[in-house]
């Protein structure tokens, strides 16, 4: 038993003075207001000297870090990737795939499965069935459409290990692929998409409720014959019950378009997420999207990486602490910022009764930090952790 105490408490409506006992792994008791909290005789007491505790980060779209890429597919590769992340505030994080063969995928989820535990619930694949007009940085050569066979084998050999699939919609055989998603259990997600408002509409009629990395890699607004047509980006804030993502670097959006999407879907409904490659969380300025044996060559420089060629972002090298500053300086209120790290996310994947907010029960998924975002403890399942709980 631990007392938390002396701590502004970042809850989901507000900041306020106060703390937390903890049981067994468990919030069991949340105490606001100023002062020391009378405690059991067997608890363990900790001063956090007006630090800001928070629940812990929920990273629902990450490719690696520390110089791993959950894509090398080893058990070590996601697990040096997971401790990066975990130092940065991330307790429950969503290991994500790029497009490639069945063979890299296969691998992907072998490597999965040695690891997966409460800190890494599931996986999300991010393709390869995509809008080649709209692949960024993914690979062509692994771009297709949705095939049945292939499909069916990747869900039946992950039993279950999948919570999440981004695909574009438009695709001859994408709903389709979506019903059997929902059937499972499995968010298909919005991504990589020209689709136009009709497309997308009907693409929500078949399970489709989340936005992959919103203004990324998808269409806006259209001229055909003169008359104008809403694209993905404009789907996401017309459908009021879409959730959205937002890569928060501070370069793949500007700050405007970030408070934007916080203004009109609320932070309820808006996910901050890193979509971070390897050289997140390292210093390194040349690295590799995706697996070091089949991978892109990208550079990282201004605070991004980019193709070689700079003609299109490779994911960003931003962890989670950063994507709330990056809020916090787009005028978001760190109890909305904090939501949109934890609670939304965790709602998002169905798992927000557990985790995502303090509350009594929850799990003792914990961060605390200074003015400046800057950790000074991650505590996973009422445990500090240096390393994560897999």
């Amino acid at each position: 038993m631990q007392w938390l105490y002396n701590a502004q408490l970042v809850l989901p409506d507000r900041v306020t003075p106060g703390g937390v006992l903890l049981e067994n792994g468990k919030i069991a008791q949340v105490q606001t207001g100023q002062g020391r909290p009378p405690a059991p005789g067997n608890a363990a007491v900790t001063d956090l000297r007006g630090l800001y505790l928070a629940p812990g980060f929920v990273e629902i779209h990450s490719h690696g870090a520390g110089g791993a890429d959950f894509m090398d597919a080893t058990p070590d590769a996601f697990t040096r990737a997971a401790e990066c992340h975990l130092r940065h505030g991330v307790t429950t994080l969503l290991p994500t795939s790029v497009a490639t063969d069945m063979e890299g995928v296969m691998q992907f989820l072998r490597a999965f499965k040695q690891v997966k535990g409460p800190y890494m619930p599931g996986v999300h694949l991010e393709g390869p069935y995509l809008s080649m007009e709209m692949r960024g940085a993914i690979d062509p050569r692994y771009i297709r459409n949705p095939d049945p066979d292939e499909y069916e084998a990747l869900l039946d050999f992950a039993k279950g290990d999948i919570r999440r699939w981004t695909i574009a919609p438009e695709l001859p055989g994408a709903l389709g692929f979506a019903d059997t998603l929902a059937k499972r259990g499995i968010l298909p997600s919005v991504g990589h998409t020209s689709a136009g408002y009709a497309e997308i509409a009907e693409a929500f009629r078949h399970g489709f409720t989340h936005f992959t990395h919103l203004y990324s890699a998808m269409s806006t607004i259209t001229r055909k014959g003169g008359f104008r047509i809403a694209g993905a980006v404009e789907s996401a804030y017309i459908l009021e019950e879409a959730t959205v993502e937002i890569i928060a670097d501070g370069c793949h959006l500007p700050p405007e378009l970030l408070r934007l999407a916080w203004r009109a879907k609320g932070a309820d409904r808006v996910c901050l997420t890193g979509d971070a490659m390897r050289a997140a969380g390292t210093d390194v300025c040349k690295s590799i999207l995706g697996s070091l044996d089949g991978g892109l060559p990208v550079v990282i420089e201004d605070g991004v990486a980019k193709l070689p060629g700079r003609s299109a972002f490779a994911g960003s090298v931003a962890m989670a602490d950063r994507l709330l500053r990056t809020a916090l300086g787009a005028g978001i209120p760190l109890y909305e910022a904090v939501r949109m790290m934890s609670l939304t996310p965790a709602r998002v994947m169905g798992l927000d009764s557990e985790i995502g907010s303090i509350e009594t029960g929850k799990k003792a998924d914990l961060v605390w930090f200074d003015e400046e975002i800057s950790m000074k403890g991650v505590m996973k399942g009422g445990h500090l952790s240096s390393r994560p709980g897999i």
